[in-house]
């Protein structure tokens, strides 16, 4: 007989966790946007993707909900804005999801740098660099909003920070 190995409650809450949606984007994950910061047995650790993030509450209490029905009705949600949340945290998974929802997202390592905001974004539609910023505000306060000039489609990129 084949022993199966436990699961433990921390990896069975971050599966869970996995199937919350970002409330403004669907396509993603909270694990995805790398919101979910830290996972323990008895509590969740988030930090929004921008400190007045309106779906912050809604983020709390989709998490809770899940929890809940998990059956781990005794794991406290902690908000944490320190350090603050950076777009190096989306997984790489998250990043594939995002580009095929038609947000662009920053690449790795920008988090630490504002000045790559200013470099050209790859369009999420056709993968051209000839892009460029049009508003510094997009579709939510964590991305600005750019526009391809190879197809001239308008698109979203979250923020480098």
């Amino acid at each position: 007989m084949i022993a199966v190995a436990a699961i433990s409650s921390v990896e069975r809450i971050r599966a869970i966790l996995a199937n919350v949606p970002d409330p403004e984007i669907p396509a993603v994950s909270v694990v995805d946007l790398g919101i979910v910061r830290e996972i323990a047995e008895d509590a969740v650790t988030i930090t929004p993707t921008y400190t007045g993030c309106p779906a912050t509450l809604a983020i709390e209490q989709m998490i809770r909900v899940a929890l809940d029905d998990s059956g781990f009705a005794h794991v406290a949600i902690e908000t944490t804005l320190a350090p603050p949340w950076s777009t190096d945290w989306i997984s790489d998974e998250g990043r594939e999801k995002l580009r095929a929802y038609g947000i662009a997202p920053p690449p790795k390592g920008a988090g630490a740098s504002a000045l790559k905001n200013a470099q050209a974004a790859e369009c999420p539609r056709c993968g051209s660099s000839n892009t460029e910023e049009i508003s510094r505000f997009g579709s939510t306060p964590c991305k600005a909003l750019w526009r391809c000039k190879s197809c001239a489609e308008p698109f979203d990129r979250f923020k480098c920070h």
